[in-house]
């Protein structure tokens, strides 16, 4: 059977959600080799071997969210709560400015007062004042209101990542509490695309009660929806969640973790082709070299953390985040060492938007 898959991908055919399942259900090691190969190739042909920085400030651990996982979640008082100044903010995106990041990512845990929005609003004008219009800016700030979403785009942020977690919305119903809707997520995503924001999504790859078959679904949703960005990750337990205590989730298994982390990656590529996908920090959380192999299954982009070291270890979403100690300058430095040895280059100075989003707006006009 995989064979036969094999024979379609590189025909360019459209896998059904049985056989994205059974790529995703893969164990033996020639064959996700293969898997990771064909990918790559997908990739070579509609993005090219460039990768795009996205230097990563988390500006805020405060939220007002309490989903079951995150190690930031509302109810976890265990964690220290800060929120950083608008001149450190501003100091962070002329550092990646000055470096030649193309982008910066601004995320924080989701608030919607107006004070915040006020806030992230003459942030993102002092940003592009800053870089003279030059520093791309993607937000990943949560659920907002239409108008909330409008105000920031036109301040000049024209990227949104909101991660849906899962498109199953029986097990979305699993992985938070009853006061937060799958619906209104949803909304949000629409909202975002009809702001005119480059739109991104992702999932968790390995969580409680998901299925193989609920991945592929995955898949097909971020087709459906014709996400522009994907960012997705393995889901790597906090212990201070109740997704992690007993019975949810008594085992954690890293090299599973991984592989499916990047097996998602390469046949998300292979199936949705021209867009942007994201290495995460997570797949280095569960291999030193986890980011390089998620270039190599595929993704094309890296959002390395140019947080002030000082925050970094109070905004874990999951366990055990690398890179908590490791100042900007050191990360580009690693970044770079990193993505060299994977035998890639490095967009400097470019805000990398994908082709899919290209293709998507030449056809609106």
């Amino acid at each position: 059977m995989p064979e036969t898959i094999f024979e379609k991908i590189d025909g360019g055919g459209e896998l059904s959600i049985g056989e994205i399942a059974f790529l995703l259900g893969m164990e033996e090691k020639a064959g996700m080799e293969i898997l990771f190969k064909k990918a790559y190739a997908v990739k070579l042909k509609n993005v090219g071997s460039k990768v795009y920085l996205r230097g990563l400030i988390e500006l805020s651990n405060i939220c007002e969210k309490n989903c079951y996982y995150c190690g930031i979640r509302k109810s976890n008082t265990l964690n220290k709560r800060y929120m950083m100044t608008e001149e450190e903010i501003l100091k962070a995106a002329i550092w990646a400015y000055e470096n030649r990041y193309g982008s910066i990512v601004l995320q924080s845990g989701e608030r919607t007062d107006e004070a915040f929005i006020n806030f992230i609003e003459n942030i993102i004008r002092d940003i592009k004042k800053a870089s003279s219009g030059k520093l791309g800016i993607t937000l990943c700030l949560g659920e907002q209101e239409e108008e909330t979403y409008r105000r920031w785009f036109n301040a000049g942020a024209h990227r949104y990542l909101l991660r849906i977690e899962t498109s199953n919305r029986e097990l979305y119903g699993k992985l938070h509490p009853a006061d937060h809707s799958f619906d209104k997520r949803l909304k949000c995503l629409e909202l975002i695309k009809k702001a005119g924001y480059q739109i991104g999504t992702g999932v968790m790859t390995g969580l409680p009660f998901q299925t193989l078959e609920n991945l592929a679904e995955d898949i097909l949703f971020f087709k459906k929806m014709d996400i522009d960005m994907i960012g997705m990750g393995p889901y790597i337990p906090h212990k201070d969640t109740p997704l992690a205590v007993e019975p949810f989730y008594p085992d954690f298994n890293k090299q599973y973790a991984l592989e499916l982390g990047l097996k998602m990656i390469a046949v998300t590529r292979i199936v949705l082709k021209d867009v942007n996908i994201a290495a995460t920090t997570a797949l280095q959380a569960l291999n030193d070299k986890g980011r390089e192999m998620g270039l190599m299954a595929g993704a094309n982009v890296i959002m390395p953390n140019i947080t002030d070291t000082k925050y970094r270890a109070a905004y874990q979403l999951y366990q055990n985040k690398p890179c908590l100690d490791e100042n900007a300058s050191l990360c580009r430095e690693c970044i770079k060492k990193r993505i060299e040895d994977a035998g890639e280059s490095i967009g400097y100075d470019e805000w990398g938007d994908s082709p899919h989003f290209r293709s998507r707006r030449n056809e609106k006009n």
